[in-house]
């Protein structure tokens, strides 16, 4: 801003005008003797450095009053426009001046303003309080404050703020004092929301069950909610700032400090379970957390925390704990009682099971002993019935063979007719012959199987025992059987084999079912007849039994890994199984057919 312009002095605007005057004109010197002329010469020239000096004054002041209009254009802009309304009142509170924006504060015009009581604007019920402030402006020397609600025009109540000074004014003027007025509704009914939410929240925090309390950034508390004195006992003086050190366990406030102080710094959530005294001098256990509260620039404002009891809870926590272990020991001792039950039973059926394997043991070895006899019994029948065959049968055809032979030497010349015929009896008797020996080789070793393979072998069993026992055969077999080894399709030929020798001597059938089927990795024969039934265990496991053939066949099978099995009940007749596995049992002795699938 320019500065005001101080008035010249004297000497300095005489010596200007003088200057003034001297460029202006150039004076000749008097004449000697003349002393009137140079009088007036003086006063001339006084005259005109006087009149100078006048002109050169008429200028200051011209820029001086232009400098005031354009500071007085300035400072009604600023007062006319300020972001508060200012009020000039007399000591009777009436209105003598007022700026734009105190009239846009009530809503009238300025000029309706002038002369009107302030009063006017203020409610009733503040009437005095403004008085009172108003009184207070005109007898102090500094500034005073008010907040008042005021009406505006239109009716509508807004907050103020106002401000008044004494104002300079001249002896003869009545005593004026300036008046801001601020609008403060916003800040007011913040507060209000700010007072009245801290009251609910006081009111929350006092009917909560936990204790809570407020810190400060630096740990210094500065509030506790109603339920922490009523617990601790402890007054609000006793407990500001870390006075609450004196309700916590000797023991372990150190931690609680460091853990404390450590949050603190850090500025993290504080979280730990300690003791707390209770007014009555118990200890119990509460969880307590502090939180702090920051602003969006993320600076610290506060902690609030809590503590809750969890006594009730840590005491159910170790019962549950103890009743945890006493269960679980129960369990232990339930579970050993069972399985020294279970070892016990175990034992008993451990020494049953060696007194049954001891007398299976017994009874098996008495077998074996029955076995022998009768493998020697066997092999003596066989060569017995072989030796008969072949003198029933070979020995005599061969006889008749060399009957005929001889007869047909004698007569061969006599009767040429007759010697034809000798000839055909011959060869018929050769090829019965023939086939006696292809008999025999067949129940000792067909042939058929190892040329042609299984099937073609069994098919032709099956067809010579219907033919010889005019038993109706119905057979089945899938052509995967073909390769399992050589050895588990001569036991499967065998048991077949043996199976239809049974039949054929002892179960008088009409009708014979044979099938080989496979079941995942094993080969199943199973031969079903409708004849008589038969006791199995009385076969299986007589002492003296003087049948060899189901005690062979199970043998064969088992030799392989196999399972052997025979079903015969009345009205049924027979089933004979045998579960023949593809491959032989591993090396740690694990049989695939007694392996359960996953």
């Amino acid at each position: 801003m320019k500065p005001t312009p101080s008035p010249p002095a004297a000497s300095e605007l005489r010596a200007r005008a003088e200057k003034q005057w001297r460029q202006r004109q150039k004076p000749e010197p008097p004449a000697a003797g003349q002393k009137a002329a140079s009088d007036n010469l003086r006063t001339l020239h006084e005259l005109q450095v006087h009149q100078i000096e006048l002109e050169l004054q008429n200028a200051e002041l011209k820029d001086a009053r232009d400098w005031l209009e354009t500071l007085l254009e300035k400072y009604t802009d600023l007062y006319d426009f300020a972001p508060v309304g200012y009020f000039s009142l007399d000591e009777k509170g009436l209105i003598q001046e007022v700026n734009l924006t105190g009239a846009a504060l009530f809503g009238v015009e300025r000029v309706q303003l002038v002369n009107r009581r302030f009063a006017r604007f203020v409610p009733p019920a503040s009437q005095s309080d403004f008085l009172a402030f108003l009184k207070r402006v005109f007898n102090g020397t500094g500034q005073e404050v008010c907040d008042l609600a005021l009406i505006k025009d239109d009716g509508t109540n807004f907050w103020a703020s106002l401000r008044g000074t004494t104002a300079l004014s001249a002896s003869d003027s009545p005593q004026l004092c300036r008046v801001s007025v601020s609008d403060i509704t916003a800040i007011r009914q913040a507060d209000d929301a700010l007072r009245e939410s801290e009251v609910r929240f006081h009111a929350m925090a006092d009917s909560m069950s936990q204790l809570a309390w407020i810190a400060r950034p630096d740990g210094f508390i500065t509030w506790y909610n109603q339920r922490w004195y009523d617990y601790t006992g402890t007054k609000p003086k006793q407990m500001e700032g870390w006075g609450w050190q004196s309700v916590h366990d000797p023991k372990v406030l150190p931690l609680v400090l460091k853990q404390w102080k450590y949050s603190i710094a850090t500025g993290k959530t504080f979280d730990l379970v300690f003791p707390l005294r209770s007014a009555a001098g118990e200890f119990r256990q509460f969880l307590t957390r502090a939180v702090p509260q920051k602003d969006k620039q993320g600076r610290m404002l506060q902690w609030f925390g809590t503590n809750t009891d969890v006594e009730d809870q840590k005491r159910a926590e170790e019962a549950q704990r103890r009743t945890e272990v006493l269960e679980a020991t129960n369990e232990k001792l339930e579970k050993e009682i069972v399985r020294r039950q279970a070892v016990e039973k175990a034992l008993k059926q451990s020494e049953r099971h060696l007194s049954r394997s001891l007398a299976q043991a017994q009874q098996q070895q008495e077998q074996l002993r029955q076995l022998a006899r009768q493998i020697l019994w066997a092999q003596e029948e066989e060569r017995k019935r072989i030796s008969r065959e072949l003198h029933d049968e070979i020995a005599q055809t061969l006889v008749g063979m060399n009957v005929h032979l001889e007869s047909l030497a004698s007569e061969g010349l006599v009767n040429p007719a007759h010697f034809k015929q000798k000839i055909v009896s011959t060869q018929a008797m050769i090829e019965e012959s023939v086939n006696v020996i292809h008999r025999f080789a067949r129940d000792l070793r067909p042939t058929l199987l190892d040329d042609m393979g299984l099937i073609p072998a069994l098919h032709s069993c099956l067809k010579e025992f219907s033919e010889r026992t005019k038993v109706r055969i119905h057979f089945k077999a899938f052509a995967g059987v073909e390769r399992l080894s050589s050895h588990r399709r001569t036991v499967i030929y065998r048991v077949a084999q043996s199976a239809l020798t049974n039949i054929a001597q002892h179960a008088h059938a009409t009708e014979v079912k044979v099938s080989i089927t496979k079941v995942r990795h094993i080969a199943c024969l199973e031969i079903h007849d409708n004849g008589k039934s038969f006791d199995v265990e009385r076969v299986l496991f007589a002492k003296r039994y003087k049948r060899l053939g189901l005690i062979g066949t199970r043998e064969r099978v088992e030799m392989i890994g196999g399972i052997f099995s025979i079903e015969s009940s009345p009205g049924k007749g027979t089933t004979i199984r045998a579960q023949i596995p593809y491959s032989p049992p591993d090396q740690s002795g694990k049989n695939p057919l007694k392996t359960k699938p996953a």
